[in-house]
């Protein structure tokens, strides 16, 4: 089966969207879904790099020098 539109699926028989709902709310929503992630997108901080920890020194237990 090869189709050029979108698969909607529904739980327990139910069709996933009301038939009463227009396809225009589904547009409206997802554009201000998308105006939403360009906004935190746009307002995102840039991250400085933490400094490379010391060096640590370790000791080696249970060994004995010759």
């Amino acid at each position: 089966m090869t189709t050029n539109e979108q698969l909607e699926l529904g739980f327990n028989g139910f069709p996933s969207r009301p038939a009463g709902n227009p396809p225009a709310d589904r547009r409206e929503r997802a554009a201000w879904w998308f105006d939403q992630m360009r906004r935190i997108v746009a307002n995102a901080m840039d991250w400085q790099t933490a400094n490379p920890p010391p060096a640590a020194q370790t000791w080696l237990t249970n060994v004995q020098s010759k």
